[in-house]
């Protein structure tokens, strides 16, 4: 298992964009991988551009395909884990602009 962020951030082929208070993380995600177990002080809304996952949110797990659009509340754990490749992304209300600070700065 990879424990290293630089090294889950190349294998999750991980892109960041900022803009105006505004970030997404893009990530690809595997088959059979698992990505999140954290927990945001905020809402964020979540697009799953490609692919077929399940999302666990606090326990309750749903099934989702591309396209789909998706609110992750503020205050739940969250895994995604995906059926097929996917590519997910995370949106985020921040002024942080340093991708070595970013995940940090957003969960708990």
């Amino acid at each position: 298992m990879i424990t290293d962020k630089k090294q889950i951030e190349a294998a999750l082929q991980v892109t960041h964009f900022f803009c105006d208070g505004l970030y997404t993380k893009r990530m690809v995600i595997r088959a059979g991988e698992n990505v999140g177990k954290h927990v945001h002080d905020f809402d964020h809304h979540s697009q799953l551009a490609k692919g077929h996952v399940l999302l666990n949110i606090d326990g309750i797990v749903t099934e989702h395909r591309a396209p789909a659009y998706l609110m992750v509340e503020a205050g739940k754990q969250h895994v995604i884990t995906a059926i097929e490749d996917s590519v997910w992304f995370c949106t985020h209300v921040t002024d942080e602009t340093d991708p070595e600070k970013i995940d940090e700065s957003l969960t708990q």
